[in-house]
């Protein structure tokens, strides 16, 4: 569609004092008249500067959403004169899925959870698994529920996608997925839960269920970047140098990621 060109007309004067002037007298701000015409293509870019929007009230807060809801008033094209008005509905979009994923412990349970994780065996986390885990915890990666298993990471790498239980289907373009090597994978062994640790060894989540499978760096780089030639950000830091497995699961964070940077109030 077209934008539209809002032309301001003025409007006749019926009587000494017009419903313009009356209107203005009670401080309610409205153009004259507005007239919507196609616009021809060369002035498109002044198409919206030469009225601004106005409101008949104040914009108020829904108590049932987060959305915004106010009410826009024009002057109709009848004899009266009356206004006619629009209601227009802002907000935030549903995250994918639905239902905003958030994976941090609550306070009442972390220290049990902490306790717990103390007997698993220990993933350390680089700097980058520590920002994709903030990324799961606060629902940033919605609906992923922690790093990606097997069938989650194809789905990404193959048909930029996940299917959900219900048979819909979401965007996701990048695998977000932990990288181990082989002398953690003999830890863990047969174990099905693991605590992720940071670079001062101390439990910061743990994963819950986990799979285990073939890290297959060259596809990744190829069906992520659609070259493997070399020089590519990211790869040699994320992919290259990482370990040879990749490990998926249900992730539980023990604590809000912090990164004591002067912005984690933020």
């Amino acid at each position: 569609l077209l934008p539209l060109q809002i032309k301001l007309e003025k409007s006749n004067q019926r009587d000494s004092q017009s419903p313009l002037e009356k209107l203005e007298s009670k401080q309610i701000h409205i153009p004259r008249r507005i007239v919507f015409d196609p616009p021809p293509m060369a002035s498109m870019s002044t198409a919206f500067a030469k009225t601004t929007p106005f409101l008949s009230q104040p914009l108020t807060k829904s108590h049932k959403s987060d959305s915004i809801t106010t009410s826009i008033s024009f002057p109709s094209n009848s004899k009266s004169r009356s206004l006619r008005s629009s209601r227009v509905r802002a907000g935030l979009i549903e995250p994918d899925g639905g239902k905003l994923v958030e994976l941090v412990v609550q306070e009442p349970r972390r220290r049990e959870k902490k306790h717990e994780a103390a007997d698993f065996p220990r993933v350390k986390l680089t700097a980058i698994d520590l920002q994709w885990m903030h990324v799961l915890s606060e629902g940033w990666a919605s609906p992923l529920r922690g790093f990606m298993r097997e069938s989650e990471f194809l789905q990404t790498l193959h048909f930029n996608l996940l299917r959900l239980d219900d048979g819909s289907v979401v965007n996701m373009s990048v695998p977000i997925v932990l990288a181990i090597d082989d002398e953690q994978k003999a830890l863990i062994g047969e174990s099905k839960r693991v605590a992720l640790v940071d670079s001062d060894d101390n439990p910061i989540a743990i994963l819950s269920d986990i799979e285990i499978y073939k890290h297959p760096k060259e596809e990744r780089i190829a069906r992520t970047w659609g070259t493997t030639a070399p020089g590519l950000p990211h790869v040699e830091e994320a992919i290259t140098n990482a370990g040879n497995w990749l490990i998926g699961g249900d992730l539980e964070v023990l604590e809000p990621v912090k990164y004591n940077d002067g912005l984690d109030r933020f």
